[in-house]
């Protein structure tokens, strides 16, 4: 695939990203491994309480409720695809090339592009996700998700502009495609279960004489 753009860098951007660089080189040492951790897990905490969240909508009857809790997921997934097309476009390269130290120990290997964060990218939508299917606990998946995209400047692998990118396209991607995509699911739900009760339930054949 050609390569469309090239991006300049903000200069805040970059200066941020060498200030949190600096902060994380001085952090106390547990401090340094928890964030380490923390950047990979919380994806995986994310994914969980969406699950959590999804699985008592599915059981319930309310075709609405059932369908919000299928399109969902997908929606985070076809973020995650928004965030690698971008990469193929914006082919912009890791900070941690020009850092001399980062947090993750090992700065990605060129042509994996940094803008926008597909970590960040997967936290919003989940985040989002989550809150499309229960406002309250979406109160806690979205300062994980803030922390997640945070934690990847700190560790040294993206730029902040690459995270808020990120978050606001998987934000941005689950609000508009889910109520979308879930109110067309819930109406064949409710076709469904409507033609299921119409149709005859067949009797047992009497005994033969």
């Amino acid at each position: 695939m050609n390569q469309a753009v090239t991006t300049d860098i903000p200069d805040i951007s970059e200066q941020w990203y060498r200030d949190a660089v600096e902060v994380a080189d001085s952090a106390p040492a547990p401090v340094q491994w928890f964030t380490v951790h923390f950047t990979e897990a919380v994806i995986l905490l994310l994914g969980l309480l969406l699950v959590a969240v999804a699985v008592p909508r599915l059981l319930r009857a309310d075709p609405w409720g059932r369908a919000l809790a299928l399109v969902a997921p997908a929606t985070v997934v076809l973020a995650y695809g928004c965030s690698e097309a971008l990469k193929s476009l914006v082919d912009e390269d890791r900070p941690c090339r020009g850092a001399a130290t980062i947090l993750a120990g090992q700065c990605p290997p060129v042509g994996d592009w940094s803008f926008p964060s597909n970590h960040a990218t997967i936290a919003g939508a989940l985040a989002t996700a989550v809150l499309l299917l229960s406002p309250r606990w979406g109160l806690l998946a979205a300062p994980m998700a803030l922390l997640a995209a945070l934690s990847r400047v700190f560790v040294g692998v993206h730029y902040p502009h690459d995270v808020l990118a990120g978050l606001l396209l998987g934000v941005a991607v689950t609000l508009l495609v889910t109520p979308l995509a879930a109110r067309v699911l819930a109406e064949t739900l409710r076709r469904r279960s409507a033609t299921a009760l119409r149709e005859p339930v067949p009797t047992a054949p009497g005994p033969r004489h």
